[in-house]
């Protein structure tokens, strides 16, 4: 197999994403959890741009302090390339310049969206014309989020959020992230899950629309977020938003609660904290009610910005 070398870079850009629905099963014997998610992606962005090299190297820019990410081998973006490369027999590397913008360690997606971005940057790059379906394979073993990153749109996660199958969604939904200024560690929050469960601290879940109690074995959307998302009504759906996950950031970053009220006293229609924290997304009705929240959040001094969903998944911008 030849490959066409090219001297030009290949811009990707992926989104991040927020969980705007979340259930999480019980800890399984090989250590992971079995989730139910609904996924959103949002006008929050990774740009990615690959060169030809002969090395496998990334370096980082953008509107967030990077300094504390690895550029070595255990970096996303290199695993991904690299994942690519070997899967298709490319015998170069690849020059990754990566600019970021969705908070690191935030719970919304954004090494994810790295990585989805790499590998169809590297597909690009390297002319292989892979199939999406072997992408979307290939994404999964990097990372749980990495599928959704590469589709977009709006979806429902299943397994550990990797099985995907597309939600209709209406409209456009308007959100005001609040970005913390430090990041929680997924691990940690799903550790403090556990804890809490094994305390006889979280109650057991209920199905909004019917009532009933779910069991931990068998995580589901709650059918109420499917109708909000399809009828495109965001009161509706800023009834629905749940996180198994929020407890436990809230448990190790108490200061989050606070920020949650804010946001609800200033005009969100709701609150909830994205994936395993700590960026907590507010919905509003329209980009009006957006504007007016992100004003009051910023003047009580957080970081806040308004984001837009569904948007598409990582695509190539110039080649």
């Amino acid at each position: 197999m030849t490959f066409p070398a090219t001297d030009a870079a290949v811009h990707v850009r992926a989104p991040g994403k927020i969980n705007v629905f979340m259930r999480v099963g019980a800890l399984a014997a090989d250590g992971y959890h079995d989730v139910a998610t609904a996924y959103q992606a949002v006008s929050l962005y990774e740009d990615v741009r690959a060169w030809p090299d002969d090395e496998f190297s990334v370096e980082f820019s953008g509107s967030i302090d990077t300094s504390m990410l690895p550029t070595d081998a255990s970096n996303l973006a290199i695993r991904a390339a690299k994942l690519l490369a070997r899967h298709v027999g490319v015998p170069g590397g690849v020059r990754l310049e990566i600019e970021k913008h969705v908070p690191i360690a935030g719970g919304m997606g954004g090494g994810s969206a790295d990585a989805a971005a790499t590998l169809v940057a590297c597909d690009a790059l390297w002319g292989t014309a892979l199939p999406k379906e072997d992408l979307h394979a290939l994404a999964a073993t990097l990372g749980a989020d990495v599928p959704f990153a590469l589709s977009g749109g709006t979806a429902i996660g299943t397994g550990r959020g990797d099985r995907l199958s597309p939600a209709l969604a209406t409209g456009s939904f308007h959100w005001v992230l609040a970005v913390a200024d430090f990041g929680l560690s997924t691990p940690a929050v799903y550790r403090e899950l556990d804890r809490r469960r094994d305390a006889g601290l979280e109650s057991s879940w209920r199905d909004q629309a019917h009532g009933v109690a779910v069991g931990l074995d068998s995580p589901t959307v709650d059918f109420a977020v499917l109708q909000a998302l399809r009828a495109g009504d965001p009161r509706r759906l800023a009834s629905a938003l749940h996180n198994d996950l929020q407890s436990a950031a809230l448990s190790l970053a108490p200061g989050l609660a606070g920020i949650l009220e804010l946001g609800e006293a200033n005009g969100a229609l709701a609150g909830i904290v994205s994936g395993s924290g700590p960026t907590v997304a507010f919905l509003v009705d329209d980009a009006d009610s957006a504007i007016e929240l992100q004003v009051a959040l910023s003047a009580s001094r957080l970081t806040a910005v308004h984001v837009h969903g569904p948007v598409h998944g990582a695509r190539v911008l110039t080649r």
